[in-house]
């Protein structure tokens, strides 16, 4: 038998996968609190039970996605030194990471439209330009902080440009490596 909090966790993770679903196939913009209920199989009630609004479930949406991503690149630099190394194994492991999960254009692009989600990409940004910067300071860069903070663009960029190809872009990766030396 099925206890209440796992029939709760199961809605919630339905809830989540069905907003993943739509994120892939359609804008964050469109992706309605009916269509999030009706992809789950659930009924709408449950939805504002989990999450109250439609902006707070956004904002899951958005930290599961990139909770998941930041677990694969932690797994990727363990037991790095710092420096243009580490970096590199991050950042492949983040583009492949963004690769094999789906609603990376709305989790990674239109999210910045999003208040709530906005904020939490600039704090999270902030956060791994943070983790990066030991990498620059360790190679000599002047300014090891905004070095990172455009690393992480550029790198978040180009899970973008691969996304939309459905594959891994060998050239782009090297060119990305490029700004490592």
């Amino acid at each position: 038998m099925i206890t209440r909090e796992e029939h709760a966790r199961r809605t919630r993770e339905a809830l989540i996968e069905a907003g993943l679903q739509l994120a892939e196939t359609s804008s964050l913009a469109g992706m309605s609190v009916n269509r999030v209920v009706k992809e789950a199989g659930v009924a709408k009630g449950s939805f504002f039970y989990h999450f109250g609004d439609r902006a707070s479930y956004l904002l899951a949406l958005h930290r599961g996605f990139h909770d998941g991503v930041l677990a694969e690149v932690r797994r990727a630099i363990e037991g790095l030194p710092p420096g243009a190394g580490r970096l590199w194994s991050g950042a492949n492991g983040y583009l492949d990471a963004c690769l094999r999960r789906r609603g990376v254009r709305a989790l990674l692009l239109e999210a910045r439209a999003q208040p709530a989600v906005a904020t939490e990409i600039r704090v999270r940004n902030d956060q791994i330009a943070h983790l990066c910067e030991p990498d620059f300071h360790v190679m000599g860069r002047r300014r090891p902080l905004e070095s990172a903070r455009l690393w992480v663009g550029l790198v978040a960029e180009a899970a973008l440009i691969e996304h939309d190809s459905g594959h891994r872009l060998p050239d782009l990766r090297e060119a990305v490596r490029e700004y490592l030396t």
